[in-house]
């Protein structure tokens, strides 16, 4: 199975099935010199992680991650970095059901189809649950982007037909972690409430959708054309589980603008450099970064697993089979789905910040051959 490789210099390779042993990875590409330690990979982990509220799942994961190597007295040494996160609360018996009778809209019968054999237990490979792994690393590369003065958040703007208005990036900082819903506009999201739980009660989910916008991304990231900013931010928030679209700046709006308003006239900025007058191009002009700030959207649709009879068919058997999921799932994915949209545009960033020569690839200190470095240890020998 090819495909758990993310990025070009900052690359991630993922592990583990979401009822396996555990679930992993390893991050290859981190500069040495960063300080870094379980806490601050944790602190995204519990963002995402299920059982934090009434309108997540129920499955008591801790989500407790374990660094396993390329940490030398608290910081990174350049070296791939391994991350494991154990899976304490898996019930697979749940799904025994749908072992040769695919769940309705899942990945089961295309996995099967493909490689002749599965993971059953929680959806394996193929569930959200593998996200985790991408969170734990994108706390890694966020730290990396703050030491570049590169800020980023997300938060929900829309469940179902309730949208939030705009918000400024401030009430995103100050306000998307204030409620379950994680949206940063407080009225909106107890409407958003509201509806999650109508849905829940009666046993369905709903979808949504997530806002992200980055601060302090020099002018230049990006590659056209295969490699154009908006191409890659594509592939990354696109390969999130339920996501059925991405948009950035204006995005699917831009259809009913004319090229006189769509188009953002330039002025002189502060430092006598060109600056563009507005920013509905969203931070990107010719698949590269202009300087201002990054924004777009990713839609998440509703859960696929709702406790609702649904029509299947057991291909063992030759049955046509009403099932209904039972297990624990969560009714709406998107506030969970924060911190993953995150991580995703973090690893996105850092990596193309690598590319450009932003970073220094073998060292956040910039100072290449320069070995009495403050983050070297010392020989206790020589105390």
């Amino acid at each position: 199975m090819n495909g758990n490789r993310f990025g070009r210099l900052f690359q991630v390779t993922t592990f583990g099935e979401s009822h396996g042993e555990a679930m992993g990875c390893t991050v290859s590409g981190c500069p040495a010199g960063l300080e870094l330690t379980e806490e601050d990979i944790q602190e995204d982990l519990d963002r995402r992680k299920p059982g934090q509220s009434m309108i997540t799942t129920s499955r008591g994961e801790p989500d407790a991650v374990s660094i396993k190597s390329g940490i030398q007295d608290g910081y990174t040494t350049g070296t791939p970095i391994g991350l494991v996160i154990q899976n304490k609360d898996a019930r697979s018996g749940k799904y025994e059901p749908f072992i040769t009778a695919p769940r309705p809209s899942h990945g089961d019968f295309t996995y099967s189809a493909k490689f002749g054999t599965r993971n059953w237990g929680g959806g394996g490979r193929s569930s959200a649950r593998e996200t985790v792994n991408w969170v734990a690393a994108g706390a890694i590369a966020k730290k990396l982007l703050a030491l570049e003065g590169i800020e980023l958040k997300a938060h929900v703007n829309q469940i179902g037909e309730v949208e939030a208005p705009d918000v400024s990036f401030e009430e995103l900082v100050e306000h998307s972690e204030e409620n379950d819903v994680r949206c940063a506009h407080p009225e909106t999201a107890e409407k958003m409430q509201e509806l999650i739980e109508e849905y829940q009660q009666e046993g369905d989910s709903i979808g949504g959708s997530i806002y992200f916008e980055a601060r302090g991304v020099p002018v230049g990231l990006g590659a056209p054309r295969f490699d154009s900013l908006s191409a890659r931010l594509g592939q990354a928030m696109m390969a999130i589980p339920a996501a059925t679209a991405f948009e950035f700046g204006l995005g699917r709006e831009a259809r009913e603008y004319t090229g006189k308003e769509r188009n953002d006239d330039w002025e002189f900025g502060p430092g006598g450099d060109p600056k563009p007058i507005e920013n509905d191009h969203g931070g990107i002009q010719g698949g590269i970064s202009s300087g201002e700030p990054i924004y777009g959207e990713v839609t998440l649709h509703a859960p696929t697993s709702i406790p609702k009879s649904q029509q299947t068919v057991d291909w063992e058997t030759g049955e046509v089979k009403e099932e209904k999921v039972i297990g624990r799932h969560d009714p709406v994915l998107p506030p969970r789905g924060v911190p993953v949209v995150e991580a995703m545009l973090a690893l996105t960033l850092v990596d193309f910040m690598l590319l450009s020569g932003r970073i220094n690839p073998d060292r956040v200190d910039g100072t290449p051959g320069k070995y009495d470095t403050d983050y070297h240890p010392s020989n206790p020998r020589n105390e």
